[in-house]
């Protein structure tokens, strides 16, 4: 039985739904919506349908981007073309940006191979890498996955995918602890990683 009307247990159950928000935080986000007047409550919906309607996958790096053809790293002439770093999801672009030691573009993956999840190499963004390298231009590919299994196996993944090619296989310097994700990790270490990044299998 709800003790709520059914429009505020329906926003309560959309909170809940979220990742990492229990049932009790949905509820003090739901009626902390409802106190808000009705401009800012406004403002909040209308955000929420236009970043689903306009955000979306840049076509070369799959990174999140709005607006026509290639996000603005791609387009960037100020960008290194020939090296691509490969993170797994696009909040790692952003962690990569603030180390400032970093001047390439990025290939965002969407996820890492988790058998263990139902997650294969079909279910993220590797085709569209290995074509990116097959068209050419590509020199250096950067991993700079979760020092993880995940991110293990997915590295050696694509390791293997690439290896016809003539690009040199790189990945981030493990100053990084083994367990940790990488939108986590602090600037400097993150910046020394890539600075000191080592070539892969070694």
């Amino acid at each position: 039985m709800s003790f709520f009307p059914n429009a505020l247990e329906n926003l309560i159950d959309q909170f809940a739904a979220l990742p990492g928000v229990g049932r009790k935080s949905a509820q003090r986000l739901a009626f902390h919506v409802l106190s808000l007047p009705q401009e800012e409550a406004d403002r909040f919906a209308n955000a929420v349908l236009e970043a689903k309607k306009s955000v979306h996958t840049c076509p070369v790096c799959q990174n999140l981007t709005e607006g026509e053809g290639p996000c603005a790293i791609c387009r960037s002439d100020k960008r290194d073309g020939g090296t691509v770093c490969v993170v797994a999801d696009p909040k790692d672009v952003i962690a990569m940006e603030r180390t400032r030691e970093y001047h390439g573009l990025y290939h965002v993956l969407h996820g890492l191979i988790s058998p263990m999840d139902g997650i294969g190499p079909s279910d993220i963004e590797i085709e569209s890498l290995v074509q990116r390298v097959a068209e050419g231009g590509v020199k250096e590919v950067i991993f700079a996955l979760s020092s993880t299994m995940e991110g293990d196996t997915t590295n050696f993944y694509i390791s293997r995918k690439l290896a016809d090619y003539p690009v040199k296989l790189s990945v981030i310097a493990r100053g990084i602890s083994v367990g940790d994700e990488l939108e986590y990790t602090d600037e400097v270490t993150l910046g020394r990683s890539i600075l000191n990044r080592t070539p892969f299998g070694q």
